[in-house]
C-alpha cells in the first residue's frame, strides 16, 4: 500500500534505523517538490535517498568512486550515507544546487522492503519541520503531518540518533555530519586497502 501512494506521487512515513523518515518517489519531480511543500525546506539543504543496493545508487549518482564502494560494502546496510556527484536529469531539490546527493541503504526491514517494492530511490529526511523534533515515533510524526501524508509505517519506537553523513574526495573521506559510525570506522577501512 505504501509503495503504491509512493508510486502515485504521494508521501508516506517510515521507519529508519535511526528514525522515522518522509518518503517520496525520489525521481518524480512533482513528488519530491510536494515533499519540500509538506516538510519546509530551507534553500540549498539537499534531500537524501534510500537505495536498495550499489546499482540502485547509480539510479542517481553519475559515479560511485572505488572508495565510496568499500564503504558501502562494509557499512551497507546501515546508518552511512555516502555523498556522491549527482546525475544532473534528477529533481532539482534532491540536490539542492550542490551537485551531489547523499545515499544510503537502510538496515531496517521495512525501509529496504519500501524500497524494494518501488523499484526505485526513496527519500529519507527526517519525518519532522525544520527546528522540530526528529520523531522517533509514528505518532510523533503523525501530528506533525496529518493528512499530508498517505501512508503510514508503523515500526515500534526507534533508537534515534543520525546517520554518519561522509564526502569521498578521492581516496580520502570527508565527515560532514557525525552520526552512529565514527569517523574513524571509516578511515581504518580506506587504511586497510592501502596496506
Amino acid at each position: 500500500m505504501a509503495a503504491a501512494a509512493l508510486g502515485r506521487g504521494e508521501l508516506v512515513v517510515f521507519p529508519t534505523e535511526t528514525l522515522y523518515g518522509l518518503g517520496a518517489d525520489a525521481t518524480a519531480p512533482a513528488a519530491v517538490e510536494r515533499l519540500v511543500q509538506v516538510r519546509g525546506r530551507a534553500p540549498g539543504k539537499p534531500i537524501l535517498v534510500l537505495v536498495r543496493d550499489l546499482a540502485m545508487a547509480c539510479v542517481v549518482a553519475r559515479t560511485v568512486p572505488p572508495a565510496a564502494r568499500r564503504l558501502a560494502a562494509r557499512f551497507w546496510p546501515g546508518p552511512l550515507t555516502l555523498v556522491l556527484p549527482a546525475r544532473p536529469e534528477l529533481p532539482p531539490a534532491l540536490a539542492a544546487g550542490t551537485g551531489t546527493i547523499g545515499v544510503r541503504v537502510s538496515s531496517h526491514p521495512l525501509a529496504a522492503a519500501l524500497v524494494a517494492a518501488l523499484g526505485r530511490p526513496v527519500t529519507a529526511p527526517s519525518a519532522n519541520p525544520p527546528d522540530a523534533a526528529p520523531p522517533r515515533r509514528l505518532a510523533e510524526a503523525r501530528a506533525y503531518f496529518g493528512d499530508a501524508v498517505a501512508a503510514w509505517i508503523d515500526g515500534g519506537t526507534l533508537p534515534g540518533g543520525a546517520s554518519t553523513v561522509a564526502a569521498i574526495e578521492g581516496e580520502r573521506i570527508r565527515v560532514l555530519r557525525p552520526g552512529v559510525i565514527p569517523a574513524a570506522a571509516l578511515e581504518a577501512v580506506l587504511a586497510e586497502e592501502g596496506r
